[in-house]
């Protein structure tokens, strides 16, 4: 029984811990026997942390034994993407320069899965700069979609989303500032929630250079990707403890008000030129199908230009990415970067600071559209990406094709813009890959996001349980 714990969420493992029924050093053993069998052809984890973890896991048990008050996450296996600081260990954002930089402090949301009980049983990989849609770097190499190994697995945090759906530990850290958390968690099947801005403290660490331009700090968010939309419920909550180093959290409780039912819900399909999959329109009806069926009320509606916002992101970011990172990616980037970001700068007509400061003072009004929305719509449901999940080096083969990946990103990079929440669940299959819906919510409304997610997923089913059942590289004769 014990060889098969990596397969439990993280209530069945608190449960079974907890009760004696198996032991925390059970579980991170059965999570790490799993990492040695499938990371050499994934990975997903770059730095093993395993020694470690299995002693810190013996301390958990010892606690239990001795009646301790146990935190949320008490013995779980986590993860934690190799761009925030975790103390002791590097963060090198996958830029060799940087794999001697060492941390010397826990980012917060580090420091509060630790708080929490969470082990970490490794760190999981990141583009260079953590600045692509796929996750692939000089210095850890790439990491692959266990889905299908020519496929992308999503960036920036596609170690995170790899590692989840292959059963390498219940909850798995990340960060997105234009679909890091949710491009992985699209094209491998998992779930995963963008915050909304504030309610996760976002300080990376000292090891990098910590003040980002203005947008970035209000886009930016740190997250979780995880199989399950109950693990993500309860990594959100841990991690959006608040920390001193970040000004900008807020102490918003995490369950709001109840509000009248039918729990009105928009939803949109606009394309904005873009040949948009029909699948993926498909998708849509049948996530609207599976929350009309659950007592919601779901409504067509025109929402206020999520083009314009996009446009916008890449206009005001590509100031401040000129400013503050091109410098570094000039001196110790790879060629490959070089030429993305070349790209983008080649695609964008980047704001000057005249341009700059009428786009930030413009945003508030954009803000004020979406919060009247909301005020009738609580949640809205909207496409993540607008074709099925591409190839691994999507972004890298042409510059045409480059362009056609962030036309397609429309919705996700638009919600980064708005500062909302956003979560994104599997609907199923597109192309026999892995596709996601994402649900919009009010402000510091997660609780709403989730409810409405984990709706989709009664419906729909777990995506990591079919690969495991239906891919012989990540078959195993108990899985679920």
């Amino acid at each position: 029984m014990t060889d098969s714990l990596w397969q439990l969420n993280a209530t069945q493992l608190l449960r079974g811990t907890q009760s004696g029924k198996f032991s925390c050093e059970d579980v991170m053993m059965s999570v790490i026997a799993r990492i040695d069998e499938h990371n050499p052809a994934l990975n997903a984890i770059v730095n093993n942390c395993a020694d470690l973890a299995v002693a810190q896991s013996r301390e958990a048990d010892k606690a239990i034994r001795r009646g301790d008050n146990l935190g949320p996450l008490h013995g779980l296996p986590i993860t934690i993407k190799t761009n925030v600081d975790v103390e002791g260990q590097p963060t090198p954002n996958g830029i060799p320069n940087n794999k001697d930089v060492i941390a010397t402090e826990n980012s917060p949301v580090v420091q509060n899965m630790l708080d929490a009980g969470g082990v970490i049983v490794g760190r999981t990989n990141t583009p260079e700069f953590s600045m692509r849609i796929t996750t692939d770097n000089p210095l850890h190499g790439r990491t692959y979609n266990p889905w299908c190994r020519d496929a992308s697995p999503g960036g920036s945090s596609g170690g995170a989303a790899v590692a989840a759906v292959a059963g390498f530990g219940p909850i798995h850290h990340g960060n997105d500032i234009g679909g890091s958390l949710r491009y992985p968690a699209s094209f491998c099947g998992a779930v995963t929630l963008k915050p909304t801005f504030g309610r996760v403290p976002n300080f990376v660490g000292s090891s990098l250079p910590p003040e980002r331009g203005f947008l970035a700090q209000l886009m930016g968010v740190q997250g979780a990707v995880c199989r399950e939309v109950t693990d993500l419920r309860i990594a959100t909550r841990v991690m959006a403890s608040g920390d001193p180093r970040d000004p900008f959290w807020m102490p918003a409780p995490f369950y709001g008000d109840r509000l009248k039912e039918p729990i009105r819900v928009g939803i949109t399909r606009e394309s904005y030129g873009y040949l948009i999959d029909q699948d993926i329109l498909s998708s849509l009806d049948h996530a609207a199908e599976h929350l009309t069926k659950a007592g919601y009320c779901v409504e067509e509606i025109t929402t206020p230009s999520m083009d314009s916002a996009a446009r916008t992101w890449f206009e005001l970011l590509g100031t401040e990415l000129q400013a503050s990172m091109m410098s570094d990616v000039a001196q110790f980037g790879s060629p490959v970067i070089q030429k993305i970001l070349g790209w983008y700068f080649d695609m964008v007509e980047i704001a000057d600071a005249d341009a700059y400061q009428i786009g930030i003072k413009e945003r508030t009004a954009v803000l004020r559209e979406w919060s009247l929305l909301l005020d009738s719509y609580p949640l809205v449901l909207t496409p993540l990406f607008m074709r099925a999940t591409p190839s691994w080096d999507c972004d890298a083969r042409s510059y045409d094709q480059y362009k056609d990946i962030c036309q397609a990103a429309t919705y996700s990079i638009g919600a980064n813009f708005l500062s909302l929440p956003a979560g994104v669940v599997p609907i199923g299959l597109v192309n026999s890959l892995p596709s996601a819906i994402q649900i919009i919510g009010r402000r510091y409304r997660e609780d709403l996001v989730l409810d409405a997610m984990e709706v989709i997923e009664s419906e729909v089913g777990i995506m990591a349980h079919q690969l495991w059942i239906n891919n012989p590289t990540m078959s195993n004769s108990t899985a679920q």
